[in-house]
């Protein structure tokens, strides 16, 4: 190789080392951040956790929950998962700690549960996490009735400070027009005890028409819940078809509108429904174009400068992490920070930075910090 060749090479090497290096610093508008990949080789992860030990929860859509440490090493897949039906939409999707974890070991997972003739449902189990794998696997709920679709399953889950669980559920794509209806599960939030069963405060347990757990409905496909850190009140964001994706606050027996309002249109045009009507929730903010949200957070720490309180949300199809100021129940202003990947859940880590699950086959746990000085 002659000199020119090789001073040309090592230029080049000086060129992609120095790019990849500003390629991890990202501008916002408040703070200049730092972004480490701290996990690779992941498939498709969904959910994520953090553990009094320092480590990880992590499922994947396969099927797969794994342990990963702080510096990244992936554990092989626990035992005992329940039975997951991972196709389409659907398979392993959130994990959480029960409040007692410190003394319980408990986790909930939910997850695609297969039924009778290619059906399914959305599901959640409580179990006793181990070294190796999970025991004590108990089912606490399974939405009703299972339906042969691979869409639109939800779910995100919310432990309470008053210590009851919500379960964000999607309508099944092809049974849209159920989550107007009292009968099943699709398109709703249903609230439960720690253990699944029914508060008896639950708003519809008096009658006799409506499921006992259901809380909202009128949603179309919620990935994203958190809970305001001053109201305690469950904000989700949901899916919009082709545009009109929303947040909204999931209060109890209010109606979100879908399918008959909607800022969307159906896939490859024409229209669903309409924007407004009486007794149907507006949206707090709405996309369009649709972003494909998922993953959602309040932001409490101080470790990043100027977002306190803002409200953190991830996007699939722009691979952004779009930040929302906050005044009250609107939103003021909003910023897209670009990651480049898709983005399937963001999470506040106990030292105080943003971390975020990439949605691919070599899925990563990316991790944002202010930049040092």
């Amino acid at each position: 190789m002659n000199k020119t060749l090789r001073l040309s090479l090592l230029s080049l090497g000086l060129l992609v080392t120095s790019l990849s290096a500003v390629a991890q610093q990202l501008n916002t508008e408040k703070a200049t951040l730092q972004m480490d990949t701290v996990a690779t080789g992941l498939e498709h992860p969904w959910g994520l956790a953090f553990l009094p030990d320092g480590r990880m929860l992590v499922t994947e859509r396969n099927g797969n929950l794994r342990y990963v440490s702080a510096n990244g090493e992936l554990s092989k897949p626990l035992t005992g998962v329940p039975t997951v039906l991972a196709a389409g939409q659907g398979g392993l999707l959130d994990v959480i700690l029960h409040p007692d974890f410190a003394t319980t070991r408990q986790i909930y997972l939910s997850y695609t549960e297969p039924g009778a003739e290619n059906t399914s449902s959305t599901a959640v189990a409580l179990a006793t996490l181990g070294e190796t794998g999970l025991s004590d696997v108990k089912v606490v709920f399974s939405a009703q009735p299972k339906f042969a679709s691979r869409h639109h399953f939800g779910s995100r889950l919310v432990v309470t400070p008053d210590r009851k669980l919500f379960v964000t559920l999607g309508d099944r794509g092809a049974r849209r027009h159920d989550a107007q209806t009292f009968d099943t599960h699709h398109g709703k939030v249903v609230r439960l005890e720690l253990d699944g069963q029914i508060p008896a405060d639950n708003p519809y347990v008096k009658d006799s028409a409506v499921l006992d757990d259901i809380w909202s409905y009128g949603h179309r496909n919620i990935q994203g819940a958190a809970l305001h850190p001053t109201t305690a009140e469950l904000w989700t964001h949901e899916h919009g078809p082709q545009g009109g994706d929303e947040i909204n606050i999931a209060r109890a027996t209010l109606n979100y509108g879908w399918p008959v309002i909607t800022y969307g249109e159906e896939y490859g045009g024409g229209k669903i429904g309409q924007t407004e009507k009486d007794g149907m929730e507006q949206p707090l903010h709405k996309w369009t174009p649709s972003i494909a949200p998922s993953g959602m957070a309040f932001y409490l720490s101080d470790a990043i400068p100027g977002w306190q309180n803002n409200l953190l949300v991830g996007s699939l199809r722009f691979g952004q992490l779009v930040r929302l100021e906050l005044d009250g129940d609107k939103v003021s202003h909003e910023e897209r920070i670009m990651i480049g990947q898709r983005i399937r859940d963001v999470r506040q880590g106990p030292d105080g930075a943003v971390y975020l699950l990439t949605d691919q086959a070599n899925g990563q746990l990316l991790r944002l910090r202010a930049a040092a000085n």
